[in-house]
């Protein structure tokens, strides 16, 4: 099997790239198909998403079996400035992919957000629910969803919410840089989600795309808890001598008025995952310990 993955230099792709290479992840081995697969890796440096040209030069060449689109403009606030940005990565981009899969006979998954939800509800968005996104964000990765189901027959969407790993920037990192520099940390505490390891989400696209089970998928760590929950998780487990408050989104969006608006409650149900090829995602605190006992730069 041939498997592209764009955006490959990021966390999601880095760590895709990895359980590739070793043929198992921290939840298992590989499905048998994808053992020894032949990966190639393109960043925005080889592979534009935004333009048609570079997707179809690229995919014309390397004939792949599966595409796994890992490319997103995924920082919120600047999706609501940088809008035309947002929407040719998060949109056009995943279009263009599917336009050109099609055309080579390739499968795409695609990788989209529990920001396409409002978050007016209070219990977790199953994939049979209606998306009403209140950000650019979710605005333009809806769209992007949109684009892949009209043009590309051989897809998954897979939605994964408040992504942490190994590699790149994330919430995890970021609470542990300022928790350490400063020993006070202030976080939202009635926004809610699900907080999600990039192993475990490797390993559910990776054993999907041994498959035809094409659809729309929530992926995401099991268990619900507030930003503010997960902050002072990840305090305890590094051991950072900090404090961490809790505060409101509305105290927080008046000390930080450029910031887009989030969902309050964003957390999503895998009953796909559950009904199709199994559901192996870990609880929220089960997968941050691990990654803690795997990461020490901290």
């Amino acid at each position: 099997m041939k498997i592209l993955i764009s955006g490959a230099a990021g966390q999601l792709g880095t760590e895709l790239r990895r359980v590739l290479e070793h043929g198992k992840s921290e939840l298992g081995i590989l499905p048998i198909e994808l053992l020894g697969a032949e990966v190639c890796s393109y960043d925005v440096d080889t592979l534009d998403i935004t333009k048609q040209a570079s997707c179809r030069r690229v995919l014309q060449t390397e004939k792949p079996d599966v595409v796994i689109n890992c490319s997103a403009y995924t920082n919120v606030d600047k999706c609501e400035v940088e809008r035309d940005a947002a929407f040719a990565v998060n949109a056009l981009g995943p279009r263009n992919l599917a336009i050109c899969c099609e055309e080579v006979g390739a499968k795409l998954i695609h990788i989209s957000t529990d920001y396409v939800f409002a978050g007016t509800e209070q219990e977790p968005r199953s994939e049979y629910d209606l998306p009403d996104p209140i950000s650019m964000y979710g605005k333009t990765k809806l769209l992007g969803e949109a684009y892949v189901r009209e043009f590309c027959s051989r897809y998954f969407i897979l939605r994964t919410a408040w992504l942490y790993g190994y590699a790149g920037n994330n919430f995890v990192k970021t609470m542990l840089k300022y928790g350490k520099a400063n020993g006070a940390l202030t976080v939202v505490s009635d926004q809610l989600g699900n907080p999600t390891n990039a192993a475990d989400l490797a390993h559910h696209i990776l054993k999907l795309a041994a498959t035809t089970e094409y659809g729309v998928y929530h992926c995401t760590g099991e268990g619900t808890c507030s930003w503010y929950d997960f902050a002072a998780e990840i305090i305890r487990l590094a051991g950072i001598d900090a404090t961490v408050t809790p505060c409101t989104s509305a105290g927080y969006a008046a000390a930080h008025p450029e910031a887009a608006s989030r969902p309050a409650f964003s957390a999503l149900d895998n009953k796909m995952l559950r009904c199709s090829v199994g559901n192996d995602m870990r609880d929220w605190k089960e997968a941050l310990a691990c990654f803690f006992d795997n990461y020490h730069e901290y």
